[in-house]
């Protein structure tokens, strides 16, 4: 046999160069751990790759890709992304394209029947860390006591909430004009609110307790400190320096980049923010500045798997950590593991569902529990790496407000308009 290669030696259960989209459907859950919609791209050749779009996202931030995937190949991933990022924008506005870029990335894993981390030049670690956030309560020992719960199972980095939603029925802690505590859309340097002395000692005593209470052999992070400006968010930095956080998250806007500048160089606690921008370009400002001690990405949000990566890389040149943001089902977690996986200043990735029993089993293929002594094993099979959803399971989460599973979506084939964005 001289110049062909018989299809006897060849895997031909996916022939990568003729794969093509044929639909785009999704399936609208609840309490996985939040809202979620699951994204499923189905192919020519039976392959089906998932996505998820960001918590609390709508799902039409990914149907309305539909029409420009129809018909293309999912291998050309990148191609596809630069195709549709001009869809997606800061916060949830950008679930649509990066649960897309999720799905892409699943096919395409498979296609070629590799992991997902082979597409993006091997992995750095066999196993990923992850962080359990806890939600809190007023009693710092009660909160203790949450945390150590999840010490108990192994995981080795928590997070907890620390800020004025502690502090308003302490007389004396808040000055804040009329209205302020129920007002949620007004930006930090605008609300009016400071926090007083009285109000700081208290989150640092309550800091404190916590501490006593968990010990310091284990990571802990901080966040929801509340609509304060710069200054107040400063004197808490300062007086939470004592205890030893692996950082504060969220003080202020992420778009202010010098008033991040001043606090990073004010406090001796890192500092962290990325959860709701969108591709590295919206990324440069802080890092070039070198505004934040972490960056702290959604990949939901922040342009999926790949572009996550590449704003890692960024930071990492400019010596910056990066930990990953999510509050999500077993698929995008598992498109975090492989991203997580593959880049090398990775720090942890956050557990949002440690209190959700059914979680594991959303999907099948996967080690149960999936997390185990705090971290998830990087798995070796194609694409995400897991095996299948289950559909009993969906059908039971599904949200009473839109309860869709994976119905057609025709009525999506033929949006059209002219995208070119120069003339």
């Amino acid at each position: 046999m001289t110049g062909t290669v018989s299809e006897e030696y060849v895997d031909t259960a996916s022939r990568p160069s003729a794969l093509r989209i044929t639909d785009l459907r999704v399936a609208n859950l609840h309490g996985v751990p939040f809202r979620s919609s699951i994204i499923r791209i189905d192919t020519n050749q039976g392959l089906v790759g998932y996505g998820e779009v960001r918590d609390q996202a709508s799902a039409s931030y990914a149907l309305t890709l539909k029409s420009r995937l129809l018909g293309e190949n999912p291998c050309n991933v990148d191609k596809l992304f630069r195709k549709i990022k001009q869809f997606g924008f800061h916060g949830r506005q950008g679930g649509g394209v990066s649960g897309v870029e999720m799905a892409l990335t699943d096919l395409a894993g498979k296609a070629y029947g590799v992991p997902a981390y082979a597409l993006l030049g091997g992995r750095f670690r066999d196993t990923v860390r992850c962080y359990a956030d806890t939600p809190s309560v007023p009693d710092p020992r009660e909160m203790g006591a949450r945390l150590l719960e999840r010490k108990a199972r192994g995981f080795t980095m928590l997070k907890m909430d620390v800020g004025i939603d502690l502090l308003w029925d302490v007389p004396g802690a808040v000055i804040a004009p009329p209205g302020a505590r129920e007002d949620t859309t007004t930006m930090h340097p605008f609300a009016g609110i400071q926090v007083t002395a009285a109000g700081v000692a208290r989150l640092a005593e309550y800091v404190d307790t916590v501490r006593s209470v968990v010990g310091y052999d284990v990571a802990l992070a901080a966040d929801h400190f509340g609509h304060i400006a710069l200054d107040s968010c400063i004197r808490i930095g300062r007086a939470l320096e004592p205890f030893t956080l692996a950082w504060i998250e969220d003080l202020i806007p992420w778009q202010f980049t010098d008033q991040w500048r001043q606090l990073t160089e004010a406090v001796a606690v890192p500092t962290c923010t990325g959860e709701d921008i969108y591709l590295l370009d919206g990324f440069r400002p802080l890092l070039d500045a070198g505004a934040i001690r972490v960056v702290h990405p959604d990949p939901a949000t922040s342009g999926g798997i790949a572009e996550t990566k590449r704003i890692g890389d960024y930071a990492q040149e400019r010596g910056i950590a990066m930990a990953l943001h999510l509050a999500a089902s077993p698929v995008a977690t598992m498109a975090c593991v492989h991203l997580a996986a593959a880049t090398e200043n990775f720090l942890a990735l956050e557990h949002h569902a440690a209190d959700v029993p059914f979680w594991n089993e959303l999907v099948t293929g996967l080690p149960d529990p999936l997390i185990r002594d705090g971290h998830i094993a990087v798995p070796g099979a194609p694409g995400l790496g897991f095996g299948d959803i289950d559909e009993e399971l969906f059908r039971r989460q599904l949200d009473p407000r839109d309860p869709v599973f994976f119905a057609e979506t025709s009525h999506w084939d033929h949006e059209t308009s002219h995208d070119r964005l120069w003339s």
